[in-house]
């Protein structure tokens, strides 16, 4: 889910010009990363949720454990990042030409909540 809109308003909000925003996915399950939003990309995310997906079997069984499974989840967390940290420049979001925030949940069972710290004057 691309949340740029969202930070970017948190920014706006806190009333700060230059400084750092902080944004965390605040549970073990979940992501927050920077990348381009590009169709493509998101498609080869889904790729690779069928290579490491949400339910793995077992190779000796070809079951799956929810050991395994929640050991997966925690992985694609670990993989795709726990926070980004953000320049803020003239009130804004100071990002390369493509980059936009975004936030990628891998288990969807629990409700989430993203924390978002910015800091400046």
């Amino acid at each position: 889910m691309n949340i740029t809109r969202d930070v970017q308003a948190a920014v706006h909000d806190s009333g700060v010009r230059e400084g750092l925003m902080l944004v965390n996915a605040m549970h073990i399950t979940a992501s927050v990363f920077i990348n381009d939003d590009e169709a493509g990309l998101h498609q080869d995310y889904d790729a690779g949720s069928r290579v490491s997906p949400r339910t793995n079997p077992s190779p000796s069984t070809g079951t799956t454990t929810p050991a395994k499974t929640t050991r997966m989840r925690h992985l694609k967390r670990q993989v795709m990042g726990r926070e980004v940290v953000v320049a803020i420049t003239a009130g804004k979001l100071d990002f390369g030409p493509w980059e936009q925030i975004f936030y990628g949940e891998f288990d969807g069972r629990r409700r989430k909540r993203v924390l978002i710290k910015v800091i400046g004057e």
